[in-house]
């Protein structure tokens, strides 16, 4: 009898034991002793984070490991949100014809993102409201990464020749339409336009002021080309976006004159609201726009790749390539990070991104900060050198690892 006692005893202990083992692990995963940067909460020092069923759970100086299920020891590297890549093009498919609208110069975002550190992508304009179902039911719904996109202005998208000159097809009512019906639209994109003609600028604004959403202007290009300044201050809102910033291209004008001066309305024009992307791009990134730029104070207010085929093997390569290129042209981490984070979500009307607040949904980047002697190479194929760049330990999208470089996640095998 005393023996059963025994036994149920040590049964009854073991139950205890092991439930508040269970219960000590509170959290899915803890990050400890990285750095945290995040612009929304104005936090830049060692902070640990702790991710429970994919949202942030906690943020503390100090948060014991062994209340995590997962640790990942971020030692002497950066905890930043998940990274936000305001212009990429990733409506890829099988359409010969398509170029970025189903075709072959889109490509996959999973490919590309998490490796990066980027947990959003917004498209930049690749479909318009006569196919972006095409595109939501095969790219969309079924990418890991979280796609978000801004709407083509034509209606068929962005076929390039004379298919994206059809102002005929540039409809306000039908776009802004498209854009309400669908929340992974969060805005207007104009693209490739050649032509003196500031009609198609003029209906991708209505389309988004119907839709209540911002718009994203490429000028494809004109002779004259068309102005910068009544583009600025006349025909775009404050919120509105003007895309490729530091091209150098013929056909456009550009931000920085011969003399190397910024133009004096564009500092007003940033601080009237307008919104000035990188969209670094295959050809739209010139250091002879940027450097004296740069060195003027005129900053970008987003980081984007134009991510396609014509750039991913270029100058441009990913998203923390280029965000090396503005550390090493004098643009602080904070500022950077900030500016692939937290403010494009702003910038698109998705504060629930870009940010690691408690109850946040868990989308974070650990970040290396590598020393050493590295050249980086701008659209012409002209370099700047640097002594620091970015690169991507681990990324977790909804609190789940999907890319980890080095295994910081993981055990080692044998234990």
């Amino acid at each position: 009898m005393k023996i059963h006692k025994l036994k149920y005893a040590l049964i009854a202990l073991t139950v205890l034991l092991c439930s508040k083992a269970i219960q000590a692990q509170e959290y899915d995963l803890v990050i400890k002793n990285g750095t945290l940067i995040d612009a929304k909460n104005g936090i830049n020092k060692k902070m640990d984070v702790a991710i429970s069923e994919g949202k942030i759970a906690e943020i503390a100086s100090n948060i014991s490991a062994k209340k995590g299920k997962k640790v990942i020891d971020a030692q002497d590297k950066l905890v930043t949100p998940g990274l936000i890549d305001l212009h990429g093009h990733v409506f890829f498919g099988t359409d010969d014809k398509g170029m970025y609208s189903g075709g072959p110069s889109s490509v996959a975002p999973d490919n590309f993102t998490f490796r990066s550190g980027v947990t959003t992508i917004v498209d930049a304009g690749s479909s318009g409201w006569r196919n972006f179902q095409v595109f939501k039911e095969n790219v969309i719904d079924r990418s890991k990464t979280r796609v978000l996109g801004f709407l083509n202005i034509v209606g068929s998208g962005m076929k390039g020749g004379v298919i994206e000159q059809n102002i005929n097809d540039m409809d306000p009512k039908m776009t802004a339409l498209t854009v309400k019906r669908y929340p992974e639209l969060v805005g207007v994109k104009l693209a490739h336009f050649s032509g003196f003609d500031w009609t198609p600028t003029d209906r991708t604004v209505e389309a988004g002021t119907l839709a209540d959403v911002p718009v994203m202007i490429d000028f494809g290009g004109s002779t004259p080309t068309l102005s910068i300044e009544k583009l600025f201050m006349e025909k775009l809102r404050p919120g509105d976006i003007y895309t490729h910033v530091y091209a150098s291209l013929g056909s456009r004008e550009r931000v920085v004159d011969d003399q190397g001066k910024v133009k004096p309305f564009v500092f007003e024009a940033q601080k009237r609201g307008i919104v000035f992307d990188v969209g670094h791009g295959g050809g739209s990134f010139a250091f002879s726009q940027a450097v004296p730029a740069m060195q003027q104070g005129f900053k970008p207010d987003a980081i984007s790749t134009d991510l396609h085929i014509g750039s991913m093997n270029g100058g441009m390569k990913d998203m923390l390539n280029i965000m090396s290129k503005f550390i090493n042209m004098g643009m602080s981490i904070e500022e950077v990070v900030a500016v692939s984070t937290w403010k494009p979500a702003e910038f698109i009307k998705r504060t629930e991104l870009g940010h690691l607040s408690v109850g946040a949904i868990a989308d974070v980047a650990i970040l290396s900060l590598q020393k050493g002697d590295y050249g980086f190479i701008d659209t012409k194929n002209r370099k700047i050198t640097g002594d620091q760049k970015f690169e991507c330990e681990v990324t977790l999208k909804d609190g789940k690892v999907v890319y980890d470089l080095n295994g910081l996640s993981s055990k080692e095998w044998d234990k």
